[in-house]
């Protein structure tokens, strides 16, 4: 087939959602979520593959800054929006969109590309790993107690209006976005996204909740919920879930009050989270975790667009000497021999001849880059070759970090 891939223009945006949404198995959006994701399109960065008159594949970037090992924020293109109908299918439609996305951004001068798959296996291929996992949590409140560290019960919990108090949540979001890896610096408009909550895709749960933590009259935190009640008519008893959406404090006693006041919620037995960091506080709060059914799920998935600036943008935790042999057949740019020099205040990464110390994929430097994936574990399923003996443990532990990374939400 003749495909022609063109930029988006904004006359053509609603034929396009259209088509994303039919790819997507065709439920259309709320029209608060079809009315944010217009206002955030970048439309010179998104993408529509065109057959006759008709939009056959989209795909979008979002220009954001994320957060990496060391506290800098790197500048990231948030892959987005990307779909292909099922009549073109196997078409090469995908393909003709990564390929002509990987090379605008690396004409935007963006040394990353990040994105949330749909379906994990799809994105390997053009050179994306896995870099952050998510936990689910779903915790029989009913059984399990929330430690209260010191000052935990100087933390007063007091409700608002979500929208009121957006201004005040988003203040505690940016005073935290650096702490952890994979985080984005929000960008007007993004503060909207965590207060969608469109009737019909609530099933059956309440409106969105949130609840402040002040102590002496600050706000330390915020919890954004809704609740869900059940009735258990055989017992004749009230039941309920707690959705905790988004759980963000300054510190641990603020922390564990708005887990404490989460799980004490009358007439609910269960609090469930679907996504949080791997290290997450919570649960060394608990007091049974075996009462919390966790799982994990992949999150973020990172690849290096430009692998010396890429690898340059973050530090290390321990100094790092080492010579990598990168694969990239989809980036032919960023294959071929990069020595890697740097320590906790900074790095420098290019080319060299010098004999290779490891021989790996990018996508394999994608997903070690934020230090939640390990070299090593890496090297353990055969995706990391050590060609000179001890350098694996040397760049595992260097390329690691002292928090989990996390991406709070999605894009």
């Amino acid at each position: 087939m003749t495909m022609d891939v063109r930029v988006l223009r904004p006359d053509d945006w609603d034929h396009w959602y259209g088509r994303l949404e039919l790819a997507f198995g065709g439920v259309p959006g709320s029209a608060e979520e079809r009315a944010l994701d217009r206002e955030l399109t970048s439309f010179d960065r998104s993408l529509a593959v065109w057959d006759g008159d008709e939009v056959v594949g989209s795909a979008g970037a979002f220009p954001f800054r994320m957060s990496v090992p060391g506290g800098a924020f790197v500048p990231a293109a948030g892959v987005t929006m990307v779909g292909v109908v099922a009549t073109h299918r196997r078409r090469g439609v995908l393909t003709a969109m990564m390929r002509r996305q990987l090379d605008d951004v690396r004409s935007w001068g963006e040394p990353l590309a990040v994105l949330t798959a749909s379906e994990p296996a799809i994105y390997g291929r053009f050179g994306y790993g896995v870099a952050t996992h998510r936990l689910h949590l779903t915790v029989d409140s009913s059984q399990v107690r929330i430690g209260a560290p010191e000052g935990t019960d100087a933390v007063r919990m007091r409700y608002g209006d979500p929208a009121e108090a957006a201004g005040r949540c988003e203040e505690v979001y940016l005073r935290t976005v650096g702490a952890r890896p994979g985080m984005f610096a929000r960008t007007p408009g993004w503060e909207r996204q965590p207060l969608l909550d469109p009737e019909g895709e609530r099933g059956g749960a309440s409106p969105l909740q949130c609840v402040l933590a002040e102590r002496d009259g600050e706000t330390v935190g915020y919890a954004r919920f809704a609740v869900k009640p059940e009735y258990d008519a055989e017992f004749s008893v009230v039941r309920g879930t707690v959705l905790a959406h988004d759980v963000t404090a300054l510190d641990p006693a603020a922390y564990a009050a708005l887990w404490r006041f989460l799980c004490a919620i009358d007439l609910t037995d269960t609090v469930r989270a679907r996504n949080r960091p791997v290290d997450d506080p919570l649960l060394s709060l608990v007091s049974d975790v075996r009462r919390c059914r966790v799982s994990l799920r992949d999150s973020l998935h990172v690849r290096p667009v430009e692998v010396g600036a890429a690898l340059e943008a973050r530090t290390y935790l321990t100094p790092v000497d080492v010579v990598f042999e990168v694969e990239d057949d989809f980036c032919p740019w960023n294959a071929g021999r990069w020595r890697l020099s740097g320590d906790a205040k900074g790095a420098s990464c290019t080319r060299t001849t010098d004999a290779a110390d490891l021989a790996l994929s990018v996508g394999e430097l994608g997903a070690a880059y934020l230090g939640g994936v390990s070299l090593t574990g890496l090297a353990g399923a055969g995706r990391v070759r050590e060609l000179r003996a001890g350098a694996l443990a040397h760049a595992s532990v260097a390329f690691g970090s002292a928090v989990a990374p996390w991406l709070p939400h999605g894009f």
